[in-house]
This record gives structure tokens, C-alpha cells and sequence, in this order.
């Protein structure tokens, strides 16, 4: 045969279903790590759901294990926007705190309204992150340093402005930031219809935008994940939503902070994913050098990052004291670990320019199922801390392994 008409001989054929198993295969493959994350969620709820004899999925648990993640997972949507530009913040936990005690001062001290308060305290959040970011991005002063620094000023700031006393308590409308409940408009007494609603919405919208978002990469022939993939995790969200809507309509109904959170990480997800300033954060994280030389302001976006941060601590810092119900000069401590360590094991690389906000938000619930499931368990706090040190240990094993691999 002519070596012209082998050249253009067909190729054997191959099954679709064998291809379909590849590329399903390829794809989990390449995306293990965040399936991976989900489906340790859901073992981990299982696990302690049936260590604990069902007392994890309680309405009443399911509401107190939000209020006490909400700061975490708030603070968690900042950070990762911090790791993926390249830093870190260590400063958090202690700006966290020092929000919390101005907003006990001008509250109960001056008799402040909590409106303009909760004004002041966001934008003294903002100020602290634009002045250590101000470090990090124009005088190239390592951010761990940076943040080290600003962490031990801030506590002794809040030991300062508190007297080293606890103030308190708050005004009731200001406490229902962490601990009121969407209000039920149907009077409903053993379910409340109006969270129940506003759940089964929630879950719609989710798969109506993830569709429509499927069909215009389609409409563009850009890549997508397999069709079984894309159904089946969407379909566990809104699933998920729908029960968690069910279970605490059960209760006292959808907590305020609740649809804070469902409001920050849609609004960051968006921001991550959509628009020009999220890929740009990515591609400063990826490599600081090609993002200056392709036009990016790598520097305002730097600091633009640690402002973000610092607006976030402030209200968590609010939602803190809220929930509290005072102000103490221990606020905060040891919150930028459980807030790092969730952006670590939901995914973000310690190198940057790689993380997502959902990754951080599973991130956060991993280590806060944990904590619940095991104070319901009675294990010490010594060897939770333990516990949580080695899953953190094993998940940047995990993502340098496979950055090596």
C-alpha cells in the first residue's frame, strides 16, 4: 500500500461507552481533590451522625453548629483571596476581636445605635487591612511578618480598649445579627413555611444559574465537566439546601446569619469565577511576575485583597460579639488557624493561584462538623486540637504531593 493512502488511514474505532468511561475517568482524576473534599464532608456528617446516635443532624445542633462556623466561614471567603494572591494573613483572629470590643465600647459604653457602630467597626476593618496590605504590596514586606506584627498589636489594642474586663451586654436588635431567625410570615408553629420557602428558592435558583451557566460554555465549545458529574453534584446541593431548610424550619426557621453567609459566599463565588478582578487574583497568585508584565496592577490588588480581609474580620467580629452577647479580651484567639487551616483543606495551594470559595466553605464545615461531632462525643479539647493538626498536615501533604506528581 502506498505510503499515501496509509498516512490517512482511519483510526480504529472505540466505543462510546469506553470513551465516556475515560473521560469520566480523566476528569474525576484531574478534579480529585475537590469531589474529594465533598465526599469527606458527607462521610465525616455520616460518621459522627451515627458516633453521636443522631444528635448531629438535630435541628437544634444544625442551628448551633452555623452560629458557631459563621465567623469562620465568613473570615474564610477573605482569606482565600489572600492565599490565592501569594499571602497570608495571621492577623485575623486578633482583628476579630479588637471589632468586636470597639463595637462593645461606642454600644454600651457611648450608647452608640448599632447602624452607624456596625458603619465605624467595617470601616475600621477596611483601615487595618489597607494599612497592612499598604506593608505587603508597596514596601514588599513579607505578609507572615506584616500580619505576625499585626497580630500581637491588635491584641494588646483590645486589652487596651476593653480595660482587660469583658463589656456588655448588647442592645437585643444588635444580637439578632447572630442569634434572631428569619421571621415567619405564615405564623407556622411546628414548621416555619417562610424558611422552608426561601430554602426550596435557594435550591431552584442554584440549579437553574449552574444550567444556564453549562449552556453558554457549551454555546462557546468550552470545556465543561462531564454531564453525570455536573447533575450529580448539583443535584446533592440543592438536596442538601432543601434538607437543612427542612430540618430547621423544624426549629425556629432560617438564622440571620445563615442568609448572610448563602449572600457573601454567592456574591464571592461570582466575584471569583465571572469578572476580571477574580482571574487577575488568580493570575498574581500563579505568577506575581507574568501578571505585571501582562498589565495587571499586581500591587493595588494585592493591597486591595488585604482591605477585603480586614472588612471581613470586622464583621465577623461582629457576628462574634453578637453571638456572645459581650466583648472579651480573648475574642478571637486562635481563630486564623481554624480560618487558614479551612482554605488549606478545602483546596487552596500555600503557593497560590490555586482555591475556590466553595472549596473554603466545605473547608470550614469539615473542621467545624469535627469540633461539634467530638465535644457531643466528650473527646478533650487537647486531643481535638491534635486531630485537627493532622487532617490540616495531610491536606497540604496531599496538594504538594500531587503539585510534585
Amino acid at each position: 500500500m502506498p505510503p499515501e493512502v496509509d498516512a490517512v488511514k482511519p483510526a480504529t474505532p472505540i466505543s462510546a461507552p469506553a470513551s465516556t468511561g475515560g473521560e469520566h475517568a480523566g476528569f474525576l482524576k484531574n478534579n480529585l481533590r475537590e469531589y474529594g473534599m465533598l465526599i469527606s464532608l458527607v462521610a465525616i456528617m455520616v460518621l459522627f451522625q451515627v458516633l453521636t446516635d443522631g444528635t448531629l443532624m438535630r435541628p437544634l445542633n444544625l442551628t448551633n453548629l452555623l452560629l458557631q462556623n459563621s465567623y469562620i466561614v465568613i473570615m474564610a471567603l477573605g482569606m482565600l483571596l489572600v492565599i490565592v494572591a501569594g499571602h497570608i494573613d495571621l492577623s485575623v483572629g486578633s482583628v476579630c476581636g479588637f471589632v468586636g470590643a470597639l463595637a462593645a465600647v461606642l454600644m454600651v459604653e457611648y450608647e452608640w445605635h448599632f447602624v452607624p457602630t456596625f458603619i465605624v467597626c467595617l470601616v475600621a476593618g477596611g483601615v487595618i487591612g489597607a494599612a497592612q496590605g499598604w506593608f505587603v504590596a508597596f514596601f514588599r514586606i513579607p505578609s507572615f511578618i506584616v500580619t505576625l506584627a499585626g497580630m500581637l498589636v491588635f491584641k494588646g489594642l483590645t486589652l487596651a480598649l476593653l480595660a482587660g474586663q469583658s463589656v456588655g451586654p448588647f442592645p437585643e436588635a444588635f444580637q439578632k445579627l447572630s442569634s434572631g431567625f428569619v421571621p415567619d410570615v405564615f405564623s407556622g408553629e411546628s414548621l416555619r413555611t417562610t424558611s422552608l420557602l426561601l430554602g426550596a428558592l435557594a435550591a431552584a435558583a442554584l440549579v437553574f444559574f449552574k444550567l444556564r451557566g453549562r449552556a453558554k460554555l457549551a454555546q462557546h465549545g468550552m470545556a465543561q465537566e462531564p454531564y453525570a458529574f455536573f447533575l450529580a453534584k448539583n443535584l446533592f446541593f440543592a438536596a442538601a439546601i432543601l434538607l437543612l431548610s427542612y430540618l430547621l424550619a423544624t426549629y425556629k426557621g432560617l438564622p440571620n446569619v445563615l442568609i448572610v453567609m448563602a449572600v457573601l459566599i454567592v456574591a464571592y463565588d461570582f466575584v471569583t469565577n465571572r469578572t476580571t478582578v477574580g482571574r487577575r487574583i488568580y493570575a498574581l497568585g500563579g505568577n506575581e511576575k507574568a501578571a505585571r508584565l501582562s498589565g495587571i496592577k499586581t500591587q493595588r490588588l494585592a493591597f486591595l485583597t488585604f482591605v477585603n480581609m480586614g472588612v471581613l474580620a470586622a464583621l465577623a467580629g461582629l457576628v462574634f460579639a453578637a453571638r456572645l452577647n459581650t466583648a472579651t479580651p480573648k475574642a478571637g484567639l486562635g481563630f486564623e488557624l481554624d480560618v487558614i487551616a479551612a482554605c488549606f483543606i478545602g483546596g487552596a495551594s500555600a503557593s497560590g493561584g490555586v482555591g475556590r470559595v466553595m472549596g473554603a466553605v466545605i473547608g470550614a464545615f469539615i473542621m467545624g462538623v469535627m469540633n461539634n461531632g467530638m465535644s457531643i462525643l466528650g473527646i478533650g479539647i487537647d486531643y481535638q486540637q491534635v486531630i485537627k493538626g493532622l487532617v490540616l498536615l495531610a491536606a497540604v501533604f496531599i496538594d504538594v504531593y500531587n503539585k510534585n506528581k
